[in-house]
């Protein structure tokens, strides 16, 4: 199976926005074996248990691993 780079994001709400917050890296680049990129980026949101993520606002970034 092929090997991926997951990363999550926090995007900030809108009143946050306008205080200039910016996003914040939730989970650094993390390496992850799956079959596909939705696949990667499913398997790293369930493990990423010792995170506090707001579902709501996260954002999820896969990339193959070149």
């Amino acid at each position: 199976m092929p090997l991926y780079e997951v990363a999550i994001l926090e995007r900030p709400t809108a009143k946050e926005r306008e205080e200039g917050v910016q996003e914040k890296l939730i989970m650094p680049p993390t390496p992850v074996v799956a079959g596909d990129e939705q696949s990667a980026a499913i398997s790293a949101v369930m493990d990423s248990d010792k995170f506090f993520i707001d579902r709501t606002r996260m954002q999820v970034l896969v990339r193959p691993f070149l």
